[in-house]
């Protein structure tokens, strides 16, 4: 089946949402959604999700899935306010596991944090499969930027999050905890083992150097060909090399704390104090 895929950019964060369709139904999928965030004064808003809303809303669609590509370190999740309007249930890799550890840790969460994935509806293995509406959609675990990472085939589209950018920006940062260089190669090369012809989503796009315009969409056969990190046949030794290499010159993004608090909660909050205040923590040298 070919879905028809409706994308909403977030420039704040360079984000890209989908909300994907069934080509002969009304059934959809939301994936990658964006809670706006100012860190500044520590407010949010759902400008962004609400975008989706009126198009979910207008179009008479019916939301099945809320799907997460990985653990967001740029952007808060805003899948909790996305399932109360539209309903649907929310997935994610089951290796959400080993982030929630990891973070549970680092943030100091306690006990009454639960790192079991019990946050999330659904936690999805390699070769899993679901159906949004009579579309089918296989999961692919594609780890390496995060040890959660998946890329969801819904039809010939293949929907990557961050493994993959355009073709002229390259390939993910692997320096998060629990991230690999490595594993990351092997990880593309599952996707480019698709048909040449599927269509590729990516969740971010940064406007490559020399590059007008944003975009999110490409092919397998593009990929292969021109990725300037992966493209042509690199081997392995090569893209660890470039990868490790890049990786050491990048600065943390901008909301990755915040961020990966929320989204390994599955895009709620930390539970409210005695007088109902929500609170982030800030840890000291621990990234």
């Amino acid at each position: 089946m070919t879905p028809f895929v409706k994308a909403f950019f977030d420039e704040a964060t360079n984000t890209v949402s989908f909300v994907v369709q069934e080509p002969e139904g009304r059934a959809c999928a939301i994936i990658d959604s964006v809670l706006d965030f100012d860190q500044a004064s520590g407010r949010t808003s759902t400008a962004s999700a609400d975008e989706i809303i009126t198009y979910v809303q207008k179009n008479d669609l019916h939301t099945q899935w809320i799907l997460e590509t990985h653990v967001h370190a740029d952007h808060l999740s805003a899948a909790p306010y996305l399932q109360d309007k539209l309903g649907g249930k929310i997935g994610i890799g089951e290796n959400i596991t080993v982030v929630q550890d990891t973070f549970g840790k680092i943030f100091n969460e306690g006990t009454e944090f639960q790192r079991d994935g019990s946050q999330f509806d659904a936690l999805y293995k390699e070769g899993d499969s679901f159906h949004i509406g009579q579309m089918r959609s296989d999961v692919l675990h594609t780890p390496g930027h995060t040890p959660a990472c998946m890329t969801y085939v819904i039809g010939d589209a293949a929907f990557v999050g961050d493994t993959l950018f355009m073709p002229d920006f390259g390939t993910a940062r692997c320096d998060f905890p629990g991230g690999s260089s490595k594993t990351l190669f092997k990880s593309i090369q599952k996707i480019l083992a698709l048909p040449d012809e599927t269509r590729i989503f990516v969740g971010h796009d940064y406007k490559a150097p020399g590059r007008d315009d944003y975009a999110w969409e490409t092919t397998v056969g593009e990929q292969k060909a021109l990725n300037v990190h992966i493209g042509t046949g690199k081997s392995v030794e090569d893209f660890v090399q470039m990868r490790d290499a890049r990786d050491a010159t990048l600065g943390m993004p901008r909301l990755i704390l915040p961020s990966l608090q929320v989204n390994m909660r599955a895009g709620q909050m930390p539970p409210p104090d005695d007088q109902g205040d929500v609170f982030l923590k800030i840890p000291v040298n621990k990234i």
